[in-house]
């Protein structure tokens, strides 16, 4: 729950620092000088390409929460019980352990959700945010799938 919290007050502070953004570009428009009218038009595709990321990074957030959800009833959600080194990340060895089981696992079963969010917190704990993320998308994406038919 905190984490969601954090992430609306980093939503809202977004939403007002791209708000002032957009004034700042309407002033700059309004003050008809050739330079600043385009800047003003630049600044103004900036809080529309930034309203469109936190957009984006909400759902997802809310989509990774419902399939964690989903395994948590299912009582197949991971236990976080990688030993951990002191800065609180997990120990190396162990985390690489874990990953190439949940890829052995996601080798045998490909189209299914679970295996990719599994294999995502995988990659979180072997510290490949960006690969995680690109795996918890897959399985966003395949459970999306599944629920449409």
């Amino acid at each position: 729950m905190k984490a969601r919290r954090i992430a609306a007050l980093l939503a809202v502070a977004c939403a007002i620092y791209l708000a002032v953004l957009g004034l700042q570009a309407i002033i700059l428009i309004r003050s008809g000088h050739f330079v600043a009218v385009l800047l003003g038009a630049a600044l103004l595709i900036l809080p529309v390409v930034g309203a469109w990321v936190v957009v984006k990074e909400l759902q997802f957030g809310a989509a990774t929460q419902r399939l964690a959800r989903i395994l948590e009833e299912e009582g197949s959600l991971p236990a976080d019980d990688l030993p951990r080194r002191p800065s609180g990340r997990p120990e190396v060895a162990a985390a690489d352990a874990r990953f190439h089981q949940r890829q052995q696992e996601l080798d045998a079963d490909v189209d299914n959700w679970r295996r990719w969010f599994l294999l995502a917190i995988a990659y979180d704990d072997a510290g490949d945010r960006r690969r995680g993320r690109a795996a918890m998308r897959k399985a966003v994406a395949l459970h999306a799938a599944s629920s449409q038919h």
